[in-house]
């Protein structure tokens, strides 16, 4: 299938998501890559609520439209994890703290699983490694307690970039995991592309869940407690359709990440909306299901996936919906 073809297969989201590449990238390059393409799922009932149980015969996934055999790996959920916890300090990220100050406490269930590993990035308008990828809660605990405010920089997709990278040297068989905490805006990224880092999340078969907070939101709920010293504009908090997929990059750049490598987004507004996520967060960690299916020798470049239940019954599937294709080397 040409990309001609596949563009016309795939209809308005596929049209949508070409657009997007276009307006970030002018010419895309390919790494060689297995044609194994992995795809973790959640799966959610009509209450939100986690399914369990499914088998590989359960899902059906479409690559480009074309049915694949979808297999399941079974041992997934007995794997350690690496993760990197990805917090903003930057803009008014320092008046988000009072809303979350358990978040080392509620790392602690994570920490308790044998073998895992997790490291801490912060940003502002730079990106800072605070701590290395560690078996010890302890060495978490105090940066995470005493966070400091940064510059008025929020560089979301270069300590994206930066997170998946620190990945990468991750010991085979381990889930990759990022916790993103950052407002729903990019402010001063410099080196990173929305393509790149997609694409990385993708290879990795790295899982997202991204906590944002919006600045608008908490000045009007600061406003009412009497705390609001400053102001700033409003930030829209929406994901628009794959035909404005670029305006939604703009607008809400972790929710546009999340959608498109099957990440979760949850927004939080106060310490108790922020404690229930990060319970549900670390819940779901080894609640996926690891599908993979072979690509037919795939075309180079970006190929959409749709992940469906046979009998969906009001269930909802979170999965990546794209993955690219290597080219050849010269």
């Amino acid at each position: 299938m040409t990309l001609a073809q596949g563009c016309r297969a795939g209809g308005l989201g596929w049209v949508g998501l070409t657009l997007l590449w276009r307006a970030i990238a002018q010419e895309p390059t390919f790494r060689a890559q297995s044609n194994v393409v992995t795809v973790p799922a959640l799966v959610k009932d009509a209450k939100g609520q986690l399914v369990y149980g499914l088998r590989a015969a359960d899902f059906i996934v479409e690559d480009d439209g074309i049915v694949r055999e979808a297999r399941l790996d079974e041992t997934a959920e007995s794997e350690p994890i690496s993760m990197v916890v990805v917090l903003q300090v930057g803009r008014r990220a320092f008046r988000e703290f009072p809303r979350m100050p358990g978040l080392a406490a509620l790392l602690t269930p994570i920490f308790s699983q044998p073998q895992t590993q997790v490291a801490l990035i912060e940003f502002d308008s730079a990106v800072s490694l605070v701590q290395d990828f560690t078996h010890r809660e302890d060495l978490i605990d105090k940066p995470l307690t005493q966070p400091h405010s940064g510059d008025g920089g929020a560089a979301i997709l270069d300590a994206m970039q930066y997170a998946v990278r620190l990945l990468e040297h991750t010991p085979e068989g381990q889930q990759r995991v990022i916790l993103l905490i950052s407002e729903t805006r990019d402010h001063g990224s410099h080196s990173a592309r929305i393509r790149d880092v997609i694409e990385a999340i993708g290879e990795g078969n790295t899982v997202l869940y991204a906590l944002p907070f919006s600045p608008s939101l908490s000045q009007v709920l600061d406003t009412e407690r009497g705390s609001n010293r400053d102001e700033r504009r409003p930030v829209g908090d929406f994901l628009a359709p794959l035909m404005m997929a670029s305006q939604a990059v703009r607008k809400n750049t972790p929710k546009a990440i999340a959608s498109m490598t099957g990440g979760e987004y949850e927004l939080f507004s106060s310490r108790k909306s922020f404690e229930r996520l990060m319970t549900e967060f670390t819940n779901h960690l080894h609640s996926r299901y690891l599908l993979s299916f072979q690509a037919q020798d795939p075309h180079p470049g970006l190929h959409q996936v749709r992940v469906r239940l046979r009998d969906a019954e009001n269930r909802t599937v979170l999965a990546r919906t794209s993955y690219w294709a290597a080219g050849q080397k010269p």
